[in-house]
């Protein structure tokens, strides 16, 4: 387990992989920056996100499906913008929610998300140029194969972001 020094350490060098994420025509404000650090234990995911939607409700969404697709463009058609990103990354052919590209889902706090996971299901060379997805409602209980369209979709390229970064500083 890294210690926080060393887990600061790790941050401030640069990520081996990136994903600028960025919202569809129905989300134009939401934008995210996916940093990818291979360490001994796996590999450690830094995810920040801006512009998620939000309700003004107390019990308003909050939780968004996140994973990484196999697919290696974030393209598709004006119905369905990320169609080509295929389905989730799982080159082991295992179960739902055992799929290498499964990640958390992320919490959102009045449009804003972050998080930070250590995951060993897959290395980040694995994962280079497969796309990185995020949709509008977690994986329901009810039916674990629809987690709600994408509305937001990043490539997943090796070494530092640059174009989003500055976003974040």
């Amino acid at each position: 387990m890294l210690t926080i020094r060393e887990l600061n350490f790790v941050l401030q060098q640069p990520p081996n992989a990136c994903a600028e994420i960025s919202g569809t025509i129905s989300y134009p404000n939401l934008i995210g920056l996916a940093n990818f650090y291979t360490i001994s234990s796996g590999v450690l995911l830094f995810v920040r996100v801006k512009g998620l939607p939000f309700s003004a409700q107390v019990c308003g969404p909050a939780f968004f499906g996140f994973h990484i697709h196999e697919g290696l463009s974030c393209t598709g058609t004006s119905a369905s913008p990320f169609a080509d990103v295929g389905g989730h990354y799982n080159p082991h052919n295992c179960a739902h929610a055992e799929h290498a590209g499964d990640l958390p889902p992320l919490l959102s706090s009045r449009g804003d998300a972050l998080m930070l996971v250590l995951i060993n299901s897959f290395t980040v060379e694995e994962v280079i140029d497969r796309t990185l997805i995020i949709h509008s409602s977690p994986v329901p209980t009810e039916n674990p194969d629809i987690s709600g369209p994408a509305i937001a979709c990043g490539v997943i390229s090796k070494g530092p972001c640059t174009t989003n970064s500055i976003l974040f500083k």
